[in-house]
């Protein structure tokens, strides 16, 4: 890595990105020609998604998602009449995800770019939905995510998550992750640190439960290895 002058909060951030860019996955890769395969890539919406809006929990509204993918949850939601807009860094991924949306007649607004650089404007969505972004993401972006997905929702809105637990995720703690240069294919978390993040104002945990293991023969998605998160951004007193 070559000499950086540190000094502001952003020299550092990228001092740390690029710690981690030489073994970080290749996105691209993944989503152009899996070299092995992989649970997420498949046809259908996550079942937790599916159960919280037949259960009520959440209706349809404007929607954000982060980590879009290969777009099957953005697809899903605008099925549902959701307004989606969905956000994903890998183009590989962005183009499969329109084709997809496109085939099902339900439109979705995707943008390739990282989710630090959207522009999101502010108090504007119903739902932040990210299944399988924030676990791939290093410690020292948490906060700025946690302050993003604040910034996007409005009063009242929700906060959906499916991220690994400590079974799934790579076992490496935060300090493991700068010495090895690597989230080793991703973060774990328990119940405890997701409760720091998302049961602390301005949120409120509505559900915090394993994910339940579907077929891959559909309807839906579902692994055991994952949580299912919902949130809500409590109203402005």
């Amino acid at each position: 890595m070559p000499d950086q002058f540190i000094y502001t909060r952003d020299d550092i951030l990228h001092m740390l990105d690029t710690l981690l860019a030489s073994r970080a996955i290749r996105w691209d890769e993944l989503f152009t020609r899996p070299a092995r395969p992989c649970p997420f890539l498949v046809e259908w919406p996550d079942e937790n998604l599916a159960a919280w809006f037949s259960g009520g929990l959440l209706t349809p509204g404007h929607v954000l998602e982060l980590g879009c993918g290969h777009g099957r949850n953005a697809t899903y939601l605008a099925s549902l009449g959701c307004s989606v807009d969905a956000i994903d860094a890998s183009a590989a991924a962005i183009t499969w995800a329109g084709e997809r949306a496109e085939r099902a007649g339900a439109p979705v607004d995707f943008r390739c770019c990282s989710i630090f650089d959207a522009e999101i404007t502010g108090q504007s969505y119903d739902l932040v939905y990210d299944s399988g972004c924030f676990h791939h993401l290093p410690p020292h972006r948490r906060q700025d995510y946690v302050e993003l997905v604040s910034r996007a929702l409005k009063p009242g809105g929700s906060y959906g998550l499916v991220c690994f637990r400590p079974e799934g995720g790579s076992g490496y703690t935060d300090q493991q992750v700068y010495e090895r240069a690597s989230l080793g294919g991703g973060l774990g978390y328990t119940e405890d640190r997701l409760r720091v993040l998302w049961d602390t104002p301005p949120f409120s945990l509505r559900v915090l439960r394993q994910m339940n293991k579907t077929n891959r023969h559909g309807p839906y998605f579902g692994e055991d290895f994952l949580w299912a998160l919902l949130a809500t951004k409590e109203p402005t007193p």
